[in-house]
């Protein structure tokens, strides 16, 4: 299979996601953030800088400048990731990427931002397709 997508715009992706997922900080449902106490709270903070903001921005400007058709292949691709289809479904998988595009690129941004583990899933999407990050990147 030959992604619509650049390949390194996909490894990319996984990338900042990866960079972005390390920075944030997710409370359990339970746990107020004003429950930290003042040792870990000097922690957590640096985790909550204008690094993370960056790689945020950045993460979202390169959904924003990929096509609705690239758009929609990232999200099929994290759909085929985390198991919602699978790679025999990519047609299908594609159909209702193409749908949520469709009804608001926007909602579809928010969604891959929101998306638990999008570097895993997106790599894991990939790889159903035998497609690797492997040496993309990498100095020689």
């Amino acid at each position: 299979m030959d992604p619509l997508t650049p390949l390194e715009t996909l490894c990319r992706i996984i990338l900042r996601a990866r960079e972005y997922e390390a920075q944030t900080v997710d409370y359990a449902d339970d746990q107020d953030a004003d429950d930290v106490d003042d040792e870990q709270e000097g922690a957590l903070s640096v985790l909550e800088d204008d690094i993370n903001d960056s790689v945020e921005e950045e993460l979202r400007a390169v959904f924003e400048d990929l096509g609705e058709d690239q758009l929609a292949e990232v999200i099929a691709f994290c759909w085929v990731g985390q198991g919602t289809y699978e790679a025999a479904d990519w047609d299908e998988a594609m159909d209702e990427a193409q749908s949520l595009v469709g009804e608001s690129v926007d909602e579809a941004i928010n969604e891959l931002m929101d998306q638990p583990m999008l570097a895993s899933v997106l790599d894991s999407g990939l790889a159903a397709f035998d497609l690797s990050c492997d040496g993309i990147g990498d100095v020689t």
